[in-house]
């Protein structure tokens, strides 16, 4: 595994689809702040309460100047249909599919024994340097308010 993003690093620029097979550049994200919250795979429980406090909080982000995006190895048709499964609407999940975790990789986030990213969050500043990074335990469910209080 490479090694992981720190605090003050340049955040590393991507191009993935989304649920939508939308195309989403970080650069699109320009004089924002960006919450990059990995999540192992989709069709799992905590990685479902992960993107769904993600949208719940839609509000919160947006007046804190900040956008918040999922992401996992997941295919577009596979994270479409989750995403509409667990009644995410409005949060883009992103696609690490092809090539498998680069996105992962590049952030020091990728589990090459398992295929998937480590359960994290990476927050950005609007000039997308890192202002953290928090890997969790797999079974661990992140908790939303922390990133609160480091946007606050």
């Amino acid at each position: 595994m490479k090694k992981l993003i720190e605090p003050g690093e340049k955040g590393k620029p991507f191009l993935l689809k989304d649920n939508r097979d939308k195309e989403v550049r970080l650069s699109d994200f320009k004089g924002k702040k960006v919450l990059l919250s990995f999540h192992p795979l989709a069709w799992t429980g905590v990685c479902a309460e992960q993107m769904k406090a993600l949208e719940a909080n839609q509000e919160r982000f947006a007046l804190l100047n900040t956008v918040a995006l999922g992401l996992s190895v997941d295919s577009v048709p596979s994270k479409n249909a989750w995403a509409k499964t667990i009644g995410v609407k409005d949060t883009p999940l992103l696609c690490d599919f092809w090539p498998h975790g680069k996105v992962a990789k590049a952030y020091g986030l990728f589990r090459q024994a398992n295929g998937f990213s480590e359960r994290a969050n990476v927050l950005l500043d609007e000039k997308h340097r890192v202002l953290l990074v928090k890997v969790y335990p797999t079974p661990q469910l992140p908790d939303i308010e922390e990133i609160f209080r480091v946007l606050s």
